[in-house]
């Protein structure tokens, strides 16, 4: 991705939602946004934005779909939106997109909707989302740096993540911690 405001191509059938996501994108969220008649003026996008997935995209793309639409295409995209998706989420895919990071709403088989931190656990992952290292999660806590790496580890299975980063992002998101 060059330096500057991410370029983004928005080819989208519905060409009244494409307009307004255009000046949405550009105005509150600082992406250049090129239209498809001025594609070759504009050189190469960093990222598309689509409703139709693309064969053999060269550039990574954000796909805007109905519920239900199927997952067909050679060419994966980086990340799967819904239709009706708010300008913000789009505008933070996207940018991750050209950033070369895929998005994907799902986190793994052992998080389940019923999935509770012990209240152990919670103090732990409170640490965790400060940047403490097990030893510093450990003496805060008074206890041996082989309990907290089982609690960070407990932590990590309990949320799906794949590591202490994830985890946090995680329950971020979730609402379980806040920084």
């Amino acid at each position: 991705m060059a330096a500057g405001p991410t370029t983004v191509l928005i080819t989208l059938a519905d060409a009244e939602r494409a307009d307004e996501l255009a000046g949405l994108l550009s105005e509150e969220h600082g992406l250049s946004v090129v239209l498809p008649s001025r594609l070759d003026a504009e050189g190469e996008p960093d990222v598309l934005l689509t409703d139709q997935r693309p064969q053999n995209s060269p550039v990574p793309f954000v796909l805007l779909q109905s519920e239900g639409a199927s997952h067909d295409g050679t060419t994966p995209p980086s990340a799967v939106l819904p239709a009706g998706a708010d300008p913000g989420l789009i505008a933070a895919a996207l940018t991750l997109a050209a950033a070369g990071y895929r998005v994907s709403a799902e986190r793994g088989p052992a998080r389940g909707p019923g999935t509770t931190l012990s209240p152990r656990e919670a103090e732990v992952l409170a640490l965790l989302a400060e940047g403490a290292p097990n030893k510093v999660i450990a003496r805060r806590l008074d206890i041996s740096v082989h309990t907290a790496k089982f609690h960070v580890a407990a932590i990590i299975a309990k949320l799906g993540a794949a590591n202490r980063t994830d985890a946090i992002a995680i329950a971020m998101r979730d609402g379980l911690v806040h920084v």
